[in-house]
């Protein structure tokens, strides 16, 4: 499955927006990928990445998914 997730997340003392499409088992997997996508790149504590939506999407609507390593063994 695809999902879109948007939001805001802190990045040093500015906050920004983000879109991020990724591929998920389910809501809770892409829910984790995204908090820890911007803990690995961005050095950002999951307290400040803020989930506004998260829907699931059809993948040909998606540019650019990012793909959750658990996803790839299901």
């Amino acid at each position: 499955k695809a999902y879109r997730a948007s939001g805001t997340f802190r990045n040093g003392r500015t906050v920004q927006e983000y879109t991020l499409d990724v591929v998920a088992a389910d809501e809770d997997e892409a829910r984790h990928y995204v908090l820890s996508y911007f803990g690995s790149r961005h050095r950002t504590p999951r307290r400040f990445v803020i989930i506004n939506s998260l829907e699931e999407i059809k993948p040909s609507d998606s540019m650019n998914l990012e793909s959750s390593p658990t996803s790839e063994n299901s």
